[in-house]
């Protein structure tokens, strides 16, 4: 774990689905020390979600883990996970019996704000979200 200046919270994981649950739990942690517990259950959410998707679907290598940045922002917190991948996500609509594919559409629903940026430094993008108390 690294602890950036800003307070952010910094890890990288391999796409094992192992990680989403690992991740949670250090997102957990990062929520109670910033005093911010009430968005835990969303939260927690919005990031199995967009870590699930980095996993299924980033190339992950030596040197180009997936990352999450967990930051505290005015009220709330912002969540990204960066990837290698260039292939953004893209929100759909999904038939009622679909297995799949509405991962997006919740953290559109839980997050004030939701997006995707291209990743600094390297290949690849980062995903984000931002949650609020009181949203």
């Amino acid at each position: 774990m690294a602890l950036e200046a800003d307070g952010a919270v910094v890890m990288r994981w391999s796409a094992h689905p192992r990680c989403v649950a690992l991740a949670r739990l250090e997102l957990h942690k990062a929520l109670l020390g910033w005093g911010l517990a009430p968005l835990e259950d969303s939260a927690v959410l919005v990031l199995s979600e967009l870590l699930t998707n980095a996993g299924r679907h980033a190339r992950v290598t030596p040197g180009a883990e997936i990352e999450t940045w967990f930051h505290p922002v005015p009220g709330g917190v912002r969540i990204e996970v960066h990837d290698a991948s260039c292939a953004r996500p893209e929100l759909r609509m999904t038939d009622l019996d679909a297995e799949g594919g509405r991962g997006l559409a919740l953290v559109a629903a839980l997050a004030d704000h939701w997006g995707v940026d291209d990743r600094a430094g390297g290949p690849g993008k980062l995903v984000w979200a931002e949650l609020s108390v009181g949203s």
